[in-house]
């Protein structure tokens, strides 16, 4: 046995640690929350009274919102697509601005521009 170690085979803080280390745990409370794929999920609140408790929850599984109500889940949020600058631009120009934009454009370029 070559050079042996007293704490071979853990690590620094690893071993028994009991709420005489770590202090008493508080009191806690589950409260359901349901998505519209009928998942439950159970977060765990602190019951000391000061906790504001949230009317809606995402659900760890399908990222839905979740409610309190069972019958009646949240519908999920309608998430826009991404836009591309020239959809943007197409937004805020019609067709007759777009075309005057680009002539002015081409006759600066070739120098027809009479400034």
């Amino acid at each position: 046995m070559a050079g042996g170690s007293a704490i071979r085979g853990s690590r620094v803080g690893a071993g028994p640690m009991g709420e005489a280390e770590r202090g008493e745990a508080i009191a806690r409370f589950r409260i359901s929350y349901w998505c519209q794929n009928n998942h439950e999920t159970r977060p765990s609140f602190a019951d000391d009274g000061t906790v504001d408790i949230p009317e809606t929850w995402d659900c760890p599984r399908c990222g839905f919102p979740a409610g309190k109500d069972k019958a009646n889940p949240p519908s999920p949020t309608k998430n826009e697509p991404y836009k591309t600058h020239l959809a943007y631009v197409k937004e805020r120009r019609t067709e007759a601005e777009s075309k005057k934009i680009l002539e002015d454009a081409l006759k600066k370029l070739r120098g027809e521009d009479e400034d």
